[in-house]
């Protein structure tokens, strides 16, 4: 289809799980999905090992799966979004069968349900044991393949959005080499997550914040940036993006040791299964002391292993380790963001014409820190938000787009060292503000590695500002709590007079 054609249709950026629900939820409404890549593919959702959070069984309720959610966001979520979510939870699982999802089932037919960290019920629902991502990415792509209101381009890369008169007016993209330009008043972001900013991550490479840098640029708001999460046990070794050891194989018995074979989580309050922020901040204070860390899952799963945990079996095979015979050598790794692009309850942005869906959003249910297996759902329900609204926005004035400077490919490779540094499990005010010194400057200069330094530089900002200990994030200048959980918002203007006021202090320390 000639691009001329798509002009007016409401616009979904990002190929993951996120984005194709939403466009499943818009049919019959004509709709794009621009996706840099195959549908699917350089996703987190491929990536995604852990299943979706549902109160499923028979001792479960969506009460006891809020108050688990509550509880790990740490004074920070949203609690009428957290309700929505968890209420909405089964039924999504229902649709996402309907539509031809393939759910691991125990013989008498009823889903299986998983055990992860900090949750008080088995409620994890999975899918080819720990290929969940893989098996939504495949039964989702198939649907929207076969629903005709759905166009998509693939190998796309959106660059820039157009804004006119306070609103989105279309968007920059680049494609074979070649820019185009699409008329719309409704664009729908889900372009995934910010783990590329860093050297060790679970993420795609490419998932720098690229949404956030769209939305900053557009004049949007952001939230709660400051809240990356560590997932506590990536495989450790050469791959990037690091393999993951999904949380599911804690959840089955297996426990955290040095080289020694020292359990050294005992003492912690839930152990192994306490929340990801703890668990992560044990792990990372281990191999900062010199040690190494292992994940023994001899005693629990043993021979077992590679049936339960097929992929993760094939990842440590790979890498010259049994699982079933030996421990599996962990370290922590950049694996989701709580903050994001700020939306309402509807998913709708601070600028208008524009929403926001899954990992690059900051809707809420997260808080200081995500529970197991809450990104999935999330995706899965606010798409349905989301399409809702957008549906009932009517579709402005197809605007004549003016010629545009071409935003050059992004590259974060400049900055991962700057964000791995600064940005880590632990932080503190003197390493923040010689970051923003540093990324000030390259997020300003519009060269290939601007977004992803204006990411970074956000973030860095952000983290400055939250002058506590909470969740995911951790100063060592200032570790305890406020008495009062809050939010923090920031925009494009905002972040660039805060980080030219820390810079100035940063020289003056330097020197």
């Amino acid at each position: 289809m000639n691009a001329h054609d798509l002009h007016g249709r409401p616009v979904i950026i990002g190929g993951g799980i996120a984005g194709l629900m939403t466009a499943l939820h818009l049919a019959p409404e004509p709709v794009v999905i621009i996706s840099k890549a195959p549908l699917g593919d350089q996703t987190s959702s491929m990536l995604s090992q852990g299943g979706l959070a549902a109160s499923l069984g028979g001792d479960d309720s969506p009460e006891l799966h809020l108050a688990d959610t509550l509880a790990a966001g740490d004074g920070l979520c949203d609690e009428n979004t957290a309700r929505r979510a968890v209420d909405a939870a089964p039924q999504a699982i229902r649709f996402l069968e309907e539509l031809g999802v393939r759910f691991d089932h125990a013989p008498d037919g009823t889903l299986l349900l998983g055990l992860e960290a900090a949750h008080s019920r088995r409620r994890i629902v999975h899918a080819g044991g720990d290929a969940t991502g893989r098996e939504l990415i495949r039964a989702l792509v198939a649907a929207v393949r076969r629903t005709p209101s759905i166009s998509v381009l693939e190998g796309v890369e959106v660059r820039s959005l157009f804004v006119e008169d306070g609103e989105i007016a279309g968007v920059l993209a680049v494609g074979n080499g070649d820019a185009m330009t699409l008329s719309t008043s409704r664009v729908v972001l889900a372009t995934g997550g910010i783990g590329g900013l860093f050297d060790h991550t679970t993420n795609p490479l490419g998932s720098f914040g690229h949404g956030l840098a769209l939305a900053a640029r557009a004049g949007a708001e952001l939230a709660d940036l400051e809240f990356v999460q560590f997932h506590p046990t990536a495989l450790d070794g050469p791959r990037h993006p690091m393999p993951l050891v999904s949380e599911a194989v804690r959840g089955e018995g297996a426990i955290l040791i040095d080289e020694q074979g020292r359990r050294f989580l005992a003492d912690t309050p839930a152990g192994e299964l306490a929340p990801r922020d703890v668990v992560a901040r044990g792990v990372w204070r281990k191999l900062r002391a010199g040690h190494r860390v292992f994940l023994d899952a001899r005693q629990c799963l043993g021979p077992r292993f590679t049936n339960r945990f097929p992929a993760i079996a094939s990842l440590c095979l790979a890498a010259g380790i049994d699982p079933a015979m030996e421990p599996i050598p962990v370290r922590p790794a950049a694996h989701y963001h709580m903050g994001g692009v700020a939306v309402d309850a509807a998913g709708r942005s601070s600028r208008r014409g524009l929403w926001v869906c899954g990992e690059a959003t900051r809707t809420g249910l997260h808080g200081a820190n995500r529970l197991a297996s809450n990104s999935l759902i999330e995706a899965v329900v606010s798409a349905a938000w989301v399409a809702t609204s957008l549906a009932a926005a009517l579709p402005g004035t197809h605007r004549r787009l003016k010629p545009a400077i071409v935003p050059p490919r992004p590259d974060a490779s400049r900055i991962r060292p700057i964000a791995s540094h600064a940005l880590g499990i632990e932080r503190d005010g003197q390493t923040l503000r010689e970051a923003a010194m540093m990324l000030a400057p390259i997020a300003a200069s519009r060269d290939a590695a601007s977004d992803p330094a204006l990411v970074a530089l956000m973030i860095t900002v952000a983290a400055l500002r939250r002058e506590e200990s909470r969740g995911s994030h951790f100063r060592t200048d200032f570790p305890s709590r406020d008495a009062e959980p809050r939010s923090l918002r920031l925009t494009l203007d905002e972040t660039f007079k805060d980080a030219a006021a820390h810079s100035s202090l940063a020289s003056v320390r330097i020197a």
